[in-house]
């Protein structure tokens, strides 16, 4: 499994609105931008309460860094 796809899946289990969640790639030279993007109503469910969810979710993205060379960062646009 890719970890854009791991995003979406836990974004679009979190949100009321799964079908307007997208995930996209930005790759640079030395780091990986993954944009995340949902309603604007969900955007509290995605970054949690003191911004537990998101930080839960970049965690992850740290994790699997150790199979990568570069870095990934998680986003989340409006």
């Amino acid at each position: 499994m890719d970890v854009k796809d791991l995003i979406e899946n836990i974004a679009k289990s979190i949100v009321d609105k799964p079908e307007l969640v997208s995930v996209t790639g930005v790759e640079g030279e030395n780091s990986v931008v993954i944009e995340l993007k949902v309603d604007k109503d969900d955007i509290g469910r995605v970054i949690g309460k003191n911004g537990r969810t998101i930080n839960a979710m970049r965690t992850i993205l740290s994790a699997t860094r150790a199979q990568k060379e570069k870095r990934q960062v998680l986003e989340v646009l409006d």
